[in-house]
């Protein structure tokens, strides 16, 4: 799937380097992943996400199809970007762990069972994208590519603990959206997890 370039889920302006500001829901959980924490961002586009953990002392491994967005992390100290695609083969980073997995604007189910199972015990999946009902807004528009209403809920399951869960209409600069995202964590993180001020 080509991954939406679309500012309607929460991010509005331009960072640095000129890419679009880290999305407002994995800024405000980012605080559940750890300092010094090795972050999977994935379908990481030019790597607003990737920037922003590293920025913060993460490891990140930014990994995209797009080798020409990917060019763009180029020299960002913390991050490692890799082309890789996603949809074809295997999964391309069997026997590898992460202690956070961030994954925005970007939706193929048959990565579900590998990206829990590349989590840490105690790991953080933080996890925005869009929904069904979105077709009437603009792209994605194919329900391939749009979240069944508490698809993420039912991919957490009994194996994450939620933090926080949300999905239905957003209004964006260019356009409205309808998306899904949530926040959890790993059975084996100590609980109640410490959470940002409000």
């Amino acid at each position: 799937m080509q991954k939406p370039e679309c500012n309607a889920a929460g991010d509005a302006g331009r960072g640095a380097h000129g890419t679009p500001p880290p999305s407002p829901w994995i800024v405000r959980f980012a605080p559940l992943v750890r300092p010094g924490a090795r972050v999977l961002d994935l379908a990481c586009g030019q790597g607003r996400h990737a920037r922003w953990f590293a920025a913060r002392g993460a490891s990140v491994l930014a990994v995209d199809r797009d080798a020409d967005a990917l060019a763009a992390l180029a020299g960002v100290a913390g991050v490692e970007a890799r082309a890789v695609n996603l949809e074809a083969g295997g999964w391309p980073l069997a026997g590898a762990t992460f202690d956070a997995i961030v994954v925005v604007n970007y939706l193929h189910r048959p990565l579900f069972p590998h990206l829990l199972a590349a989590l840490a015990p105690d790991g953080v999946l933080l996890y925005e994208t869009f929904a069904r009902g979105n077709e009437a807004y603009g792209r994605p528009a194919n329900p391939a590519f749009l979240l069944e209403a508490g698809e993420l809920l039912r991919l957490a399951g009994d194996r994450l603990a939620v933090v926080a869960f949300e999905q239905g209409y957003v209004a964006g600069a260019e356009r409205g959206a309808v998306v899904e995202r949530l926040a959890a964590v790993g059975a084996a993180r100590p609980w109640p997890p410490a959470l940002a001020p409000a």
